[in-house]
Formats: C-alpha cells, sequence, structure tokens
C-alpha cells in the first residue's frame, strides 16, 4: 500500500513538475507556443498547454479515488463492523470503473472525432453568422441578443436574385464569399452543403424563407447558450458574436490538439490484434501483481532490518523511484519536444498511469485483503491519495495551461505527503 501511495504521489508531484520545466515554451494569449522558448524561467511568461481530452483525463483521475472513500468508510465512521463488506463493495465497484475505463478508452477516438466535427459545425456557423451581420440591412440582433427577423427577411430577398422565393446553392455561395475556414481546412463549397443540409429541412437543396430563418435563429441561440457558458453575455452588442466565434475557433484548437500527422500519432496496423495484446497485459500484469505482493513485502522487510532503514521510506520512496523510472523517462522525453500534442499525451499518461494506480492496483489489493480476511489499517496512505489526486486532478481539470508557477504546486505535494503520511503512522500510529 506504501508503494501504491508513493507511486501516485511521485507522479502527480515531481514527475508532473519535472515535465513542466522541461516542456515549458513562452506563453502569449494563455496558450504554450509551439517550439519557442524564449523567456526563460519566467513564472507567468512560460509554461504548457494540453487538448481538452487531457483535462477529461484528469476528471477521470479524480473520480478513480472512489474506491479509496467506499473502503475507508467504516474507519471515517470510527465503526468496526462492516469493515469487510467495506472491502468487497469497494472491490467490486474499483472492478466496474476499471471495466468502464477500458470501454472509454476504447470509444475515446470516436467521441474525439464527434465532438471535433461538432465543433467544426459551430465555427462554419458562428462565422456565416459574423458575415450575415456584415451584410445585413440593419442590426442583425436585437438589445437582447434575439434575432430581428425584418432584417433577415430584407436580406433573404436581396439574395434571391431571381426573385423565386428560393436560395439556390449558388446564390448562398454568393454569400459566404469571403469567409475564411483555414482553421478546419474547409472551403466554400463544403461550407455551403453544411449550411444547406442543416437548413434545408424539406430536402429539396432550395432554402424557403421560413427555413432561412429557422436555421440562423436556431443558431443565434446556440450562440447564445455557448457565450453564456463561457461567460459571455454582451448578447446584443456587434461585439458578441466576434467573441464567440473566437471562443470556438479556441476550443477547435484544443480539441484537435495540435497537428495530428505528428510523428507521435503512430497508426496501428491491426486493431483487434492489437486490443487482444493490450487485454492479455493487463491480465499478466495482474497475476504478476498478485503472485509477487507477498515476496515484495518479505523482501522489503528484510532489506529494512539488514540496513536499520525504515520500511516507509523503503515503501513510499525508494520503490517507487524504481517502478515509475520507465514512465518518467518517458514523460520528460515526450514533454522536452515543447508541443501542445506531445504535452498532452506526456500528462494524459500520467493521469492514465494514476487511474490505473487507483482500479487495477487497487483492485488487486483489495482481493488479497478481502480472501484472506485481513484488516484494512491503511487510513494515512489513503489520506494521502485523495489530498494528491484531488488537488492535481481538480487543477489539471478546469485549465489547459499551466504556468511554470505551477510546478511549484506538484513539488510542494511531494514533501508534504512524505510529512503527512510519517507524522500520522509514526506520531500518531494510524498504522
Amino acid at each position: 500500500m506504501g508503494l501504491l501511495a508513493g507511486s501516485t504521489v511521485m507522479l502527480l508531484t515531481v514527475i508532473w513538475g519535472s515535465c513542466i520545466i522541461v516542456g515549458k515554451c513562452d506563453l502569449h494569449n494563455s496558450v504554450a507556443l509551439d517550439k519557442q522558448d524564449t523567456k526563460g524561467f519566467s513564472l507567468k511568461g512560460s509554461g504548457v498547454s494540453t487538448d481538452l481530452w487531457t483535462s477529461y483525463a484528469a476528471m477521470i483521475m479524480v473520480f478513480s479515488v472512489i474506491p479509496f472513500i467506499i473502503v475507508q468508510l467504516p474507519q471515517i465512521l470510527n465503526s468496526t463492523s462492516g469493515r469487510h463488506l467495506a472491502v468487497l463493495i469497494s472491490l467490486i465497484v474499483s472492478l466496474i470503473l476499471l471495466i468502464a475505463y477500458c470501454i472509454y478508452q476504447v470509444v475515446q477516438p470516436w467521441i474525439q472525432r464527434r465532438r471535433l466535427a461538432y465543433v467544426e459545425d459551430k465555427h462554419v456557423f458562428f462565422g456565416f453568422l459574423r458575415h450575415l451581420r456584415t451584410h445585413a440591412l440593419g442590426r442583425l440582433l436585437t438589445d437582447d441578443g434575439e434575432l430581428d427577423k425584418d432584417i433577415v427577411e430584407k436580406l433573404f430577398k436581396r439574395l434571391d436574385e431571381n426573385g423565386d422565393g428560393y436560395l439556390s446553392a449558388a446564390e448562398l455561395k454568393a454569400l459566404i464569399l469571403g469567409i475564411q475556414f483555414e482553421e478546419i481546412d474547409l472551403n466554400e463549397d463544403d461550407a455551403v452543403d453544411k449550411i444547406m443540409k442543416d437548413f434545408d429541412s424539406s430536402n429539396d437543396f432550395l432554402l424557403e424563407l421560413p427555413e432561412f430563418v429557422d436555421g440562423i435563429s436556431r443558431w443565434v441561440n446556440k450562440a447564445r447558450s455557448s457565450g453564456a457558458s463561457s461567460g459571455i453575455k454582451n448578447f446584443g452588442t456587434t461585439k458578441f458574436l466576434d467573441d464567440v466565434h473566437h471562443q470556438t475557433r479556441q476550443e477547435h484548437a484544443q480539441l484537435k490538439g495540435g497537428d495530428q500527422t505528428d510523428e507521435v500519432n503512430e497508426g496501428v496496423g491491426n486493431p483487434k490484434l492489437t486490443t487482444l495484446k493490450a487485454v492479455l497485459l493487463l491480465v499478466l500484469g495482474t497475476i504478476i501483481a498478485g503472485v509477487f505482493a507477498d515476496p515484495l513485502v518479505d523482501a522489503v522487510d528484510n532489506f529494512s532490518d539488514a540496513t536499520s532503514i525504515p520500511t516507509f521510506f523503503i515503501s513510499f520512496i525508494a520503490l517507487p523511484l524504481a517502478t515509475n523510472s520507465s514512465e518518467a523517462v518517458s514523460a520528460i522525453i515526450f514533454a522536452s519536444r515543447k508541443k501542445l500534442r506531445t504535452a498532452s499525451l506526456t500528462f494524459s499518461e500520467l493521469y492514465g498511469a494514476v487511474t490505473m494506480n487507483n482500479l487495477l492496483c487497487l483492485s488487486v489489493f483489495l482481493a488479497i485483503v478481502y480472501i484472506r480476511g485481513l484488516t484494512w489499517d491503511f487510513s494515512s496512505e489513503v489520506l494521502v491519495i485523495l489530498i494528491v489526486c484531488f488537488v492535481m486532478g481538480t487543477f489539471a481539470s478546469f485549465r489547459t495551461t499551466f504556468p511554470l508557477w505551477t510546478c511549484s504546486l506538484a513539488f510542494l505535494l511531494y514533501p508534504f505527503s512524505l510529512a503527512l503520511v510519517y507524522v500520522l503512522d509514526y506520531l500518531f500510529g494510524w498504522s
């Protein structure tokens, strides 16, 4: 248990902070510029940026501590009964969360593509609304952000060059000429197709006035909702559509996470074979962890007796340093490439490793405790895991840019965790 807690703490403190230092780039408008590191060790002027999916990985890591809370409930309630049942419930919950996490990893690419496609649609339609505003014969939006349908009707009649009461694809294309879609690699023809499919409820490839008004009104409402969720409230001003369009561009950049052709984005030759291999490695790792749990503890005890070094320091410091060495080297190498894409992979790997600690490793440990009828008495280790995971996970869940000063928070948590466990175990007798 000391190894599990020490591993989690080291990943989220020392290794996390080191990745911030080696991966830092110049910050511009709260975003790190790839491969630009001219500001040295500026605490606020340099840092690391990640994509939104990395924030989601941090959120998942926070939820993965639920089994720890469940197994600790009898101690929290100061109850001596129900401890064995709490171990069983925690074991079941950790296994369910482990399966759910594995399924999420499998379907995440599909979710990412769907989310990215939706944001690209928002980018197109919000850009279309901005373009309409500049071509409208008056104010497109009222003071409270509602669509002025009379202005839209006048615009429709002006665009309807042949006066047949419909807007064709050619007439619609004449309207959107000049809109820049470089950020999502889209030309005017693709944009016309998107708008036509979304607005054309009759599927006749022609837009009637009600369809044109309803389509624009629907996306104005989406712009208002998107703006409100991001704190943008200047609904009736001309700047409102500019702000929501800029916010959508930023969201698209964060979701895309840099160049998808980056060298770290390697293709998978045979997905089924890779999935099978991953499952077998998980099973093999679980078996190895279960078989060698006792010998590992005996080896730590014997080494502690021979060197007179407390087992606390060996299990909480020395062993995590050895077991996390490969992940530390891999994370630091990726972070040193100083790109948003590689930074996202680096921190996602760290959060994923902690999540697997909290689910897979804990499941093995709980199974041994339950089967052998052992007593769960690891309050100090659990408390440290909860504090570090909650602080770092919450911190990383609600931001995608980390200035250099944030590494100090991570580094300070490491000695704090060591001191807390030592004080609780050896001075207050929690263990």
